[in-house]
């Protein structure tokens, strides 16, 4: 099995200039082992359909602990390099969400996403220097894509949402961060501007309203995630199945697509 520092450099090498690195977010480890068997060069999780899957609601409800044993749970079955959604880091205190990163090097993920949500830049900066540096005292290191959440929380005015996310995400690459991460900015302009403007690999969240991939490729994205959409389709795919048995008494939704489900029993021998 490959070091964490391995996976690291294999997943820093998914992010290079001209390629595109397309991650489908899992939130168990059936569901990242069968990502990883249809051709998936790295895993990402959900920080929503994770707590789901564990009882708790996303916004950082679910206890550090169960959120750090869930990861060990993916990684074990993967031999492709892991990053771990974190959301803003399970706390305000920089030290406190660098102490949390840190188990999850030991536990050999290579990445995280880090949020700034409505909290003030500046402290998604301190929490991306302390990861940082606590990850250099012990000699290691980890792949912080940095999250600005201008555009999907309406955190500025729709003429300066581009001006602000600039701004952050010149910060954040100071801070030291690896990758920027804008979900909801969904105008190939915009995406220029910030590949043209900020040096790190832009990763840009799947939506309704998402140009192609094709096209993102060629405005210069280098990652792009899924979120939660997966996992919703897989849990809106059960809810439809489980209301018509219990509703009609009829099994077809089941049948449509229990007959492509993988043989984890195969895959976890």
């Amino acid at each position: 099995m490959s070091t964490q520092s391995e996976r690291l450099s294999q997943f820093r090498a998914l992010h290079a200039p001209g390629r595109m690195l397309v991650l489908p977010n899992a939130w168990d480890a059936a569901s990242a082992r069968m990502a990883q068997e249809l051709g998936a060069e790295a895993i990402a999780t959900s920080s929503a359909a994770l707590a789901w899957c564990h009882g708790y609601s996303d916004r950082e409800y679910m206890p550090t602990a169960v959120a750090l044993g869930a990861a060990r749970e993916v990684i074990r079955v993967l031999s492709i390099p892991m990053s771990v959604d974190s959301e803003a880091g399970y706390s305000d205190d920089p030290a406190k969400a660098a102490s949390h990163v840190l188990s999850l090097i030991d536990a050999g993920v290579a990445g995280i996403n880090l949020e700034d949500g409505t909290s003030p830049p500046e402290l998604l900066c301190a929490k991306i220097r302390a990861i940082k540096e606590a990850a250099k005292a012990k000699g290691a290191d980890i792949f912080v894509n940095a999250r600005c959440d201008v555009y999907l929380q309406n955190l500025a005015r729709d003429e300066r949402k581009l001006e602000e996310s600039l701004r952050r995400g010149k910060q954040y690459a100071e801070a030291g961060a690896d990758g920027l991460f804008m979900p909801a900015m969904n105008t190939l302009a915009d995406i220029g501007a910030v590949v043209s403007t900020i040096d790190l690999p832009l990763n840009i969240l799947i939506m309704r309203a998402t140009p192609s991939l094709a096209e993102l490729k060629a405005a210069g994205v280098r990652r792009v995630s899924a979120g939660a959409l997966i996992g919703r389709a897989a849990y809106g795919q059960a809810h439809h199945a489980i209301k018509m048995l219990l509703s009609d008494g009829k099994y077809d939704a089941i049948f449509a697509t229990s007959g492509a489900c993988p043989d984890f029993n195969k895959l976890f021998c």
